[in-house]
């Protein structure tokens, strides 16, 4: 956010992040009756450490290991030429073929819906899957296309002039999720 200082808020603990984690594991579980066919491909940057959580906590309770991927979606951006950006392009490392294949996408914050549909256009060009489902760390509202997730951690109504931001060990050091506001 433009200007001055911020008030930063904890929303999420590293043993909510855990419990949630926990229960979207066990969900995508419940609703793809066969891990065969399953993949997970986290967005970068923190949908990447999720993604591998989640394929952990699903390796934990069903002694079955589940392919995790990692997608960049830097050329897929709509907001590309809007806001002359340079992106700046990590690997995307799609670890089997996804075609025919159950993927889940995963990511930290859903909010306008435009990074998934990035995302899908870029999954897209790898394959087509049989069925793309959603999991989200945090739902915080303001959709601007008609994308909802199918796994969400926590829902968090915010403002727009509120930031989401997901801090998590892999890449900050500590986990957790705070919400930050102008003062």
């Amino acid at each position: 956010m433009p200007g001055g200082p911020m008030n930063e808020h904890v929303i999420l603990s590293s043993e909510d992040i855990r419990r949630g984690l926990s229960r979207i594991a066990h969900e995508i579980v419940e609703n793809n009756p066969s891990l065969d066919d399953l993949v997970l491909v986290g967005m970068r940057t923190r949908g990447v450490p999720l993604a591998a959580r989640l394929a952990q906590r699903i390796a934990d309770f069903e002694g079955r290991e589940v392919p995790v991927g990692a997608l960049d979606i830097g050329l897929y951006r709509d907001d590309i030429s809007y806001l002359d950006l340079k992106p700046a392009l990590k690997p995307t490392e799609i670890p089997t073929d996804i075609a025919g294949k159950r993927v889940v996408l995963v990511d930290d914050v859903l909010f306008t819906g435009r990074s998934i549909r990035a995302a899908l256009d870029a999954l897209i060009d790898f394959g087509r899957p049989q069925h793309i489902q959603l999991a989200v760390l945090v739902d915080r509202g303001h959709r601007e296309l008609p994308i909802r997730a199918d796994y969400v951690g926590k829902n968090v109504p915010t403002s727009r002039h509120e930031e989401i931001q997901v801090r998590l060990a892999e890449i900050d050091g500590r986990d957790e999720v705070v919400v930050l506001e102008a003062e």
